[in-house]
């Protein structure tokens, strides 16, 4: 693992994280070491990836952020498990395996290789001369026009970048002469008069000298853009009405114009409804209403509606009362007070309201009749179609009875005639039965062989079909295999076209023969353990066996002579107690050996989960949760404080 790990971590200094030189195991890796490492190979693999470099405060904005790791992580093709508890509460063989996913998926020209592990000066060059490139390759902006860097605050240290003559953009709304150049077009005295003695320049009429440029070029691209937007709509709409160009302003102009008056109206309305207060305000917006309707300039004599003379009708009735009323020929007329005016105009208003109301009830009324008409006509059709089938069916009956009744005079003849008609049918319906009989059977003999022949010509067809639908599968199935091998082959073909002809895999290669060097002393070391252990098992099974054979022959030997001699006897006892203790100790041992690889076992599971970081992770859990319900405590009373 420790191969690995080198690895791992001298590829990620080489993609630009700043690694310190004693860390040498993924085992000293941090929590913001790893988002850090796994943000830049993902950004490296994936230029569009948005994620930060380093862990926000909030706890919930870090559970999101490991989050959307994993998901990243997913949509690259990791198998493994995957959450944000891999990067938050970290296992390092969890992130070993994470981290060498991203190592493999690292494009291969971002992997520089050298003879010599780099240090941090050579990074560091490394890093000033990327920097120096990147800002050759992008474009000059103003200081105030940058969203990254440094941003100068005042145009004067705006010189430490060359930018001494720039300033910030500020328009202002500026009038230029219009229509002169337009020599078709007539002026009135009164406007050229206003531009040339009062109008001022245009490079006078910004308050700041600086801002004149930037008030030519918004005046000239509002009447750039109003000049496409009116082309656009007269090539749209304008054409389409089949007017001329001042016939379509002019009604344009009137239609936003009646809006204007109808909006006004409606806030009239509500002005009145409000209160008393407004009255008078309302009755002068609704005199400017009636002299904005009489100066309505290009007003459109159309044909009009019948509802549009009624109304005019009633206002040129309610005029004519008024003059009479006023009377012309007794010299000047009284004036209305504002409340006479405001009762007037409501008793006009409602005189419309109560004749817009009976023309509504009679349009309901004529299409409550129409209704009726329709399903009258629907009904009658339906009734005239029944009465044709049930006059045909009478005329069949009728021509069937009149030919009846045509046959009663001669009765006797023509039943007579009848019964012979029906013998003769009887007895050619027996000869054509006969015939058909005769044609029968071999037709029905060769119906029988051509249905057993086709039967097997269908089976024949359906293993056929079977067999042809087996080959198209085979051949989509080598077509697909084909295509996939194709785009492997463009891909191979492609990374190896981007891959550097002169790059010194000297390194790498020295690791790999070093990596197969130590397994192989690994290997050798393995094997020379078990071969001591096997020799070390045949020696004891032979001194085992050997004992037990000399103690049988010394126990024999000694049980002889202990009949005779009392010294002899109490030496056998001895004997077998001693071959009883060594038994004991032989057991003891082995029941020794069994405790240390038991003790051995358990330290590897202790290693094993200590790799885990368990009490590490649930400290962190822990902290991470109290800090949890400090953030919903004070989320809850800003919340309660709203």
């Amino acid at each position: 693992m420790e191969e690995v790990d080198n690895i791992i971590i001298h590829t990620f200094r080489q993609i630009g994280c700043d690694i310190e030189e004693d860390v040498v195991s993924l085992r000293q890796f941090s929590t913001e070491l790893i988002i850090k490492a796994t943000v830049r190979c993902l950004k490296i693999i994936d230029d569009s990836t948005s994620l930060p470099l380093t862990l926000p405060p909030g706890m919930s904005a870090r559970f999101r952020m490991g989050t959307d790791l994993a998901n990243a992580l997913v949509s690259l093709g990791y198998k493994g498990e995957m959450g944000y508890q891999t990067f938050l509460y970290s296992n390092e063989a969890d992130i070993r395996r994470v981290l060498m996913f991203l190592v493999e998926k690292l494009p291969k020209d971002t992997a520089v290789t050298s003879d010599e592990p780099l240090g941090k000066s050579a990074l560091l060059s490394r890093s000033i001369a990327a920097c120096i490139a990147d800002q050759i390759q992008t474009p000059w902006l103003p200081p105030c026009c940058k969203k990254r860097g440094i941003r100068w605050r005042t145009p004067k240290q705006w010189n430490r970048e060359g930018a001494s003559g720039a300033h910030l953009y500020h328009s202002v709304a500026v009038t230029v002469p219009s229509g002169l150049d337009d020599l078709s077009r007539k002026i009135p005295k009164e406007v050229k008069s206003y531009y040339s003695k009062a109008l001022p320049l245009v490079s006078q009429q910004p308050p700041r000298h600086e801002d004149t440029a930037a008030s030519l070029l918004e005046t000239n691209a509002a009447e750039v853009t109003a000049a496409q937007e009116w082309e656009t709509e007269w090539n749209s709409v304008g054409l389409q009405s089949r007017l001329t160009q001042q016939e379509y302003k002019a009604r344009k102009k009137e239609r936003l114009q009646k809006k204007i008056a109808t909006q006004l109206q409606q806030d009239v309305q509500k002005a009145e409804a409000g209160g008393v207060t407004a009255a008078g305000g309302a009755a002068d917006l609704l005199q400017f209403l009636s002299n904005f309707s009489d100066k309505t300039p290009g007003k459109q004599q159309g044909k009009g509606s019948r509802f549009t003379h009624t109304s005019k009708l009633q206002f040129a009735q309610d005029d004519d009362k008024a003059i009479s009323q006023m009377g012309i020929g007794e010299g000047v007329p009284k004036a209305d007070t504002e409340e006479e005016q405001r009762q007037k105009r409501e008793d006009e208003q409602q005189g419309l309201r109560d004749q817009l109301t009976q023309l509504t009830n009679q349009m309901d009324g004529l299409e409550l009749d129409m209704k009726k008409f329709t399903a009258g006509i629907q009904q009658m059709e339906e009734q005239k179609n029944l009465e044709e089938r049930s006059s045909e069916e009478k005329n069949d009956a009728y021509r069937v009875k009149k030919r009846t009744m045509d046959l009663l005079p001669d009765a006797e003849n023509n039943i007579a005639k009848l019964q012979g008609v029906v013998e003769s049918s009887a007895q050619r319906l027996v000869s054509l039965a006969k015939q058909w009989e005769k044609h029968r059977a071999p037709l029905i003999d060769e119906y029988r062989t051509l249905k057993e022949q086709n039967a097997n010509k269908e089976s024949e067809s359906l293993k056929k079909l079977e067999d042809i639908q087996e080959l198209r599968d085979r051949m989509k199935e080598v077509v697909d295999e084909t295509r996939g091998k194709e785009e492997l082959h463009k891909q191979l073909v492609s990374e190896y076209e981007r891959m550097t002809k002169d790059v010194n895999r000297s390194a790498y290669t020295r690791r790999i023969l070093e990596i197969v060097a130590n397994i192989k002393k690994q290997k050798h070391e393995i094997q020379k353990v078990l071969v001591d252990t096997k020799t070390l098992q045949k020696e004891i099974n032979h001194m085992s066996g050997k004992l037990d054979r000399t103690f049988t022959v010394t126990d024999e030997l000694i049980f002889k002579d202990a009949r005779k001699d009392e010294s002899v006897r109490k030496a056998y006892k001895y004997l077998a107690a001693l071959h009883e203790n060594f038994d004991q100790l032989i057991k003891t041992v082995e029941d020794t050996g069994s405790i240390v690889r038991e003790i051995r076992d358990l330290e590897d599971q202790i290693e094993t989960e200590s790799n885990k970081k368990t009490i590490a992770n649930l400290q962190k859990i822990t902290a991470d949760y109290k800090e949890m319900k400090k953030e919903n405590a004070t989320l809850i009373a800003k919340v309660k404080g709203k």
